[in-house]
């Protein structure tokens, strides 16, 4: 089935919580350091979710920042990556930043990771580099 893209809605937090704690990679040490709370933050106050659904299913999710124009989190259900979901939504989330006026979105992810070189194919620019994380940097088109 073809997936459908949509804003998250508050309804939506404990399946991104989910799927945030079913990554492979970059996983979350601790779990209760993302509270439901940021999810709920990023929904309205800070920025803007968006999810991927399959089969009415969310697989995956990106936030957006709209405080410092950053991408807060980016993360597919790992049974549905490889299925341009991640970069249907990093292209929304950065769409919304770049229509709010942000010359440039930036986030982090580890160095060395398959998402690293994700966003590297995608254009973005290294930026920085330092105690394993790597910043990226997308120039507004």
């Amino acid at each position: 089935m073809q997936p459908v893209f949509r804003e998250a809605v508050f309804a939506d937090i404990p399946h991104l919580a989910r799927i945030r704690l079913a990554v492979t990679e970059n996983v979350l040490r601790d779990p209760t350091r993302i509270t439901p709370q940021m999810y709920a933050d990023f929904l309205e106050k800070d920025g803007r979710g968006w999810i991927a659904l399959v089969d009415g299913d969310i697989v995956a999710f990106s936030y957006a920042n709209r405080i410092d124009g950053s991408i807060w989190a980016l993360f597919v259900d790992p049974r549905f990556e490889a299925q341009g979901l991640g970069k249907q939504l990093l292209s929304l989330a950065t769409a919304w930043l770049f229509s709010l006026g942000f010359s440039r979105v930036t986030l982090s992810t580890g160095a060395g990771t398959r998402a690293a070189q994700f966003y590297a194919r995608l254009g973005w620019q290294l930026a920085s580099s330092s105690a394993g994380d790597n910043v990226f940097v997308l120039a507004s088109p």
